[in-house]
């Protein structure tokens, strides 16, 4: 006879109690997704180089007008709360001490992936669009581009478009600040 096994999945709220008993830690590597506590890959040189580039050139040309910020949580739900390379948020006068950016608050988040990419196109990416999120980027290190998803919907992003090296790219909500995809990589 088999035995069914059932997964405990677990709240922002969990997840956060979790921190405070010191179950989980600031230094573990892990991220709430759908329920469940996942452990993320190791961070290597080349992913490291990338979002510190890409934090440094939004930064930049963002500076007065929005958050820019490297490797911190954003609350998509009450059971996930992934941490994306990059996130550009809307200012807020207390900067988010009173909570979690959300995907209301957010112009864009990056994702950036070398090992992890089939997981972040398949899993992480889809499931910004199905939060609401207005745009993704999805640095793909193996194929040298970028990926810009943007249209949300229930079930993910409706439209993805191609950029590469020779290419510029610009957040939505942005349209003035032009990032060469070759700046990227």
């Amino acid at each position: 006879m088999a035995v069914q096994l059932q997964r405990r999945t677990f709240t922002v709220t969990d997840y956060h109690r979790m921190l405070e008993a010191g179950i989980l830690t600031e230094d573990d590597r892990v991220e709430l997704l759908c329920g469940e506590i996942i452990a993320m890959a190791p961070i290597g040189s080349k992913h490291w180089a990338i979002v510190f580039r890409l934090h440094r050139l939004l930064q930049a040309a963002l500076a007065s007008r929005a958050h820019v910020v490297a490797q911190s949580s954003v609350r998509l739900s009450e059971d996930s709360e992934p941490e994306p390379d990059i996130g550009v948020f809307y200012p807020k006068a207390d900067d988010y001490y009173s909570g979690l950016p959300t995907p209301a608050d957010t112009h864009l988040l990056v994702e950036v992936a070398d090992t992890t990419i089939l997981y972040d196109r398949e899993v992480k990416v889809p499931l910004y669009g199905k939060a609401g999120v207005p745009e993704t980027w999805l640095v793909d290190l193996q194929a040298r581009r970028v990926e810009v998803y943007t249209e949300p919907s229930p079930n993910g992003y409706r439209h993805v478009q191609f950029a590469y090296p020779s290419d510029a790219i610009a957040p939505a909500t942005f349209p003035d600040v032009t990032v060469s995809v070759a700046d990227i990589l």
